[in-house]
């Protein structure tokens, strides 16, 4: 009987298994810190090469790691026993044209999240996914974890934005569920079961996604808060007074600044004053005559004028804004150069946010004195990473 490696290694040839060197990226997570020497990386170029990998493995009784862009960072994605093999979606990046009657577009498991949205930006359509990894999160990773991205709140989690699905199961058999439908109640919704099962049911290796147009006007503003009270209460004044415009709520901390400023020195914060937290908001909409930059700036006066807002500007050009979202998405990598980190993903009502991290900072105060704390995260929705 042929040995399984070998047997991986001639059917998907030079470009499709790595072994040895080749393979170290592959195998430790984001933070260097999860991660062992598995037999090695299959890297196979469509569906049915995924399914013969994956019977070969169940033939062998191999474990199978399902892995996209590897930006997790708890180990999910890579191996943690040897007799593993972490099976790599790299390869798989086609991304298909869209389909502009149904507001829908198929593509492959390994297309990464910012090609996508490239491609779609001339068809005038949007995927409302956006994270600080969409350089190198990859859509079949996406779907596993369910993500949400900043604007959740608005357009909804991936389970949300995802019509149908092609599903390589344990033993290797191909569910096909790629429907372009958004009405669907026939009978289970499988699709939904995928998502955010991190590869425990089966690996994804195409999706259906969802699209929107692209907004025609926008407005951001960097705002600076007091204290995380004053966040919750102006972001729930921003949800009632222009709720329909709102598809940005973002928040990080005064640490998670000084961090990003430290170990990123081409990063600027130029706002005078300084607070405990930051709220990074943004307006859209598909009609161009709406006054948006008028109405962030009067929900900014009128914090101002309560005493939740100690300073605040809004961007004037496109790089402006890309400055702003910058520092709330650089928030991840300031922590990680500063050293050794515990880091949790943790949801909240919004309106708990501000009591859940007093709290959670006096319990973790009084575990480990003088530990410093920085969380960041979703105040739309109340996803913080802690």
């Amino acid at each position: 009987m042929t040995d399984p490696v070998t047997a991986l290694r001639e059917m998907l040839g030079p470009k499709g298994w790595l072994s040895g060197s080749d393979a170290r990226p592959y195998q430790r997570d984001w933070l260097d810190r999860y991660g062992v020497a598995a037999l090695g990386v299959a890297r196979p170029a469509d569906t049915s090469e995924v399914a013969s990998v994956v019977k070969t493995c169940h033939a062998a009784g191999l474990a199978v790691v399902p892995q996209g862009g590897n930006t997790g960072l708890c180990g999910g994605a890579v191996a943690d026993r040897p007799d593993a093999v972490i099976v790599s979606l790299s390869r798989m990046t086609a991304i298909g044209k869209p389909d502009l009657d149904s507001g829908s577009i198929l593509v492959e498991a390994g297309a990464v999240l910012a090609a996508l949205h490239e491609a779609l930006e001339p068809h005038g359509l949007m995927f409302p996914m956006h994270l600080g990894a969409e350089g190198s999160a990859r859509i079949g990773g996406l779907v596993g974890t369910n993500a949400g991205g900043s604007q959740a709140f608005r357009y909804g989690m991936m389970q949300d934005l995802v019509l149908g699905l092609e599903v390589v199961t344990p033993d290797g058999a191909i569910w096909n569920g790629l429907r372009a439908v958004q009405k669907d109640n026939a009978g289970y919704q499988l699709r939904k079961l995928y998502c955010g099962a991190e590869g425990t049911l089966g690996i994804v290796t195409r999706a259906i996604l969802r699209l929107y147009p692209m907004p025609r006007r926008q407005a951001s503003a960097l705002v600076v808060m007091p204290d995380f009270a004053a966040a919750v209460s102006f972001g729930t004044f921003l949800r009632g007074e222009v709720g329909e415009f709102l598809t940005g709520l973002e928040f990080f901390s005064n640490i998670g600044l000084g961090l990003a400023l430290k170990h990123l020195p081409d990063l600027a914060y130029q706002l005078e004053a300084r607070g405990e937290v930051y709220v990074l908001v943004e307006l859209a909409s598909g009609a161009p005559r709406v006054p948006l930059d008028e109405i962030l700036a009067s929900a900014l006066e009128w914090g101002m004028e309560q005493g939740l807002v100690l300073d605040g500007a809004l961007a004037a050009t496109g790089a402006h804004r890309a400055q702003f979202w910058r520092l709330r998405e650089e928030q991840p990598e300031g922590q990680r150069l500063e050293g050794e980190q515990l880091k949790h993903d943790i949801s909240v009502p919004p309106g708990a946010i501000a009591r859940f991290v007093e709290a959670g900072a006096e319990i973790c105060d009084d575990i480990l004195p003088g530990v410093r704390i920085n969380p960041f995260g979703h105040l739309g929705d109340g996803n913080i990473h802690y």
